[in-house]
C-alpha cells in the first residue's frame, strides 16, 4: 500500500515537472535588458489585459459586493430590530468598497 503510494506521489511529481516545462514561456531579455522585455510584453498584451479586467473582472467584482452590501444591510437590520442597534461600520466599508470598484476602470489604467 505504501508502495502505491510512494509509486503514485513519484508520478505525480513527475507529470507536475512535465507540465511546468512544458507551458512555462520564458522571457528573454536582449543583452540582460529585463526593464525592456518586461515594458515590451506589457505593451504588447495591454489591449487584451485591459479588455478582459474591463469586462469581467470589475463586473464580477461589483456584482459580488453588491450582493455582500444587500446581505449585510438586511443581515443589519434584523439585528437591529432584534437588538435596537444598527451597526453600521460593515455596510459603510462594504458600500466603499463598491464604490471604488465601480470607479476603478475609468482611473486605475492612468495609474499603470
Amino acid at each position: 500500500m505504501k508502495k502505491k503510494r510512494l509509486a503514485r506521489m513519484i508520478t505525480l511529481g513527475c507529470l507536475m515537472m512535465v507540465l511546468v516545462c512544458t507551458m512555462a514561456m520564458p522571457a528573454f531579455a536582449t543583452s540582460g535588458n529585463v526593464s525592456g522585455a518586461i515594458t515590451d510584453t506589457w505593451n504588447a498584451a495591454q489591449s487584451q489585459i485591459k479588455d478582459i479586467v474591463n469586462n469581467v473582472v470589475f463586473p464580477v467584482i461589483d456584482m459580488i459586493l453588491a450582493i455582500l452590501l444587500f446581505v449585510k444591510i438586511a443581515t443589519a437590520y434584523m439585528d437591529y430590530r432584534k437588538h435596537g442597534q444598527f451597526e453600521f461600520t460593515a455596510p459603510a466599508i462594504l458600500f466603499a468598497c463598491l464604490l471604488f470598484s465601480l470607479t476603478a476602470p475609468s482611473y486605475i489604467w492612468n495609474i499603470l
